[in-house]
């Protein structure tokens, strides 16, 4: 049986929502392995028989593409997370779907915790692919395993998954709170987002939002199922009507234009035939920021990652995490995102900073 389903027959995907607290709305889906046709359904059982017999890459490559292939009618403003060992991402069966699918916009490769990771320099070659294609990494049960802080520094991930224990009955525990917020500090100064999973309870949901959590997941907010699910309109609206202390002042307060292109190489055509631009941010099929080319580097095919925020971040919130970066990135621009992740234009640092430390009126 281990063989047929490695082959691809029986082998499902359930999807998962991600919600945004801020927005009150679904933002992204995890695809979660399902084996309907049979009768033992546990995915650890057949993901454990599968390394038994030799078949791991077998397995995974064919649930990864079950994964992939509702990818064309994903839910617009929405991304994808899918699950990979990391001993298998140098695997030619694995990194094949990769290829595949061409660009990986939009989707966020998760590393599970199956197995421990034995070199983080041997993943660098296939971690820097995969963020060359577009995709984003993300660390799975952080605060547990082996996803302790040397894993977290050395993978530099742009998405952080807080481990269940962590989030279970987090409104009836302080010291949880207090990791949490400590592990957010931790993923402000690396550029990386925080999903908290296994919600199940109202409270529990309650607790996150007043620690500014900005992704959560788990069975209250929706199960997994075959077709994309929707987000129940009442709790939409308690995530919508939670008390947040917005510091005062708002990248609103500084935003400013800045042209757009939706390749690198159309980024640097438009920068050589209008010398007088400075820069150009680089878009996708849904208006959410990629890059930053600047004049300077165009000519040699380098963009800038940036950092993404949110229209209404503070101003210093906004600070503490561009001067966070490293040494060659921590002055470049900041793209700005509406509420929905499409852009709006950027921030410079020197504006940044002018606001900040200049008292409103």
């Amino acid at each position: 049986m281990v063989i047929a389903v490695c082959e691809g027959h029986g082998a499902g995907t359930a999807y998962q929502p991600i919600v945004d607290t801020a927005r009150g709305s679904i933002v992204g889906y995890e695809a979660l392995a399902r084996f309907p046709g049979y009768e033992q359904k546990n995915p650890e059982v057949w993901f454990a028989a599968a390394r038994d017999f030799g078949l791991s890459a077998a397995l995974e490559a064919a649930t990864l593409r079950s994964a992939l292939a509702r990818r064309s009618d994903l839910p617009v403003n929405c991304f994808l997370t899918v699950n990979i060992s990391p001993a298998l991402l140098l695997n030619g069966e694995v990194q094949a779907v990769w290829a595949d699918q061409g660009g990986l916009g939009g989707i966020v490769v998760e590393l599970t915790e199956q197995t421990p990771i034995e070199s983080y320099l041997e993943l660098e070659p296939a971690l820097h692919r995969l963020r060359s294609a577009g995709a984003m990494i993300a660390v799975d049960d952080a605060g547990a395993g082996y996803a302790g802080l040397n894993h977290l520094l050395a993978i530099r991930p742009a998405l952080i998954k807080l481990d269940r224990e962590l989030v279970r009955d987090i409104d009836e525990d302080p010291a949880k709170r207090a990791l949490v917020e400590m592990i957010g500090m931790f993923a402000g100064r690396i550029d990386a987002w925080i999903l908290a999973e296994g919600i199940e309870r109202v409270e529990e949901l309650d607790a996150l939002i007043a620690l500014k959590v900005p992704l959560v997941q788990g069975y209250l907010l929706g199960r997994p199922q075959a077709s994309w699910s929707s987000l129940d309109p009442d709790l939409a609206h308690r995530m919508l009507t939670r008390t947040r202390d917005t510091g005062g002042a708002t990248l609103r307060r500084v935003l400013e234009t800045c042209p757009t292109a939706p390749s690198t190489r159309a980024a640097a055509a438009l920068l050589a035939a209008q010398p007088h631009l400075r820069r150009v941010v680089v878009i996708d099929d849904h208006q959410r920021p990629l890059w930053i080319v600047d004049a300077q580097h165009a000519d040699l095919g380098v963009a800038s990652p940036g950092v993404r925020l949110n229209l209404d971040t503070p101003l210093n919130d906004a600070l503490h995490r561009a001067l966070t970066r490293g040494e060659q990135q921590r002055y470049d621009s900041l793209m700005i995102t509406d509420n929905a992740g499409r852009y709006t234009g950027v921030v410079h640092m020197d504006r940044l900073i002018t606001a900040a430390i200049t008292p409103t009126t």
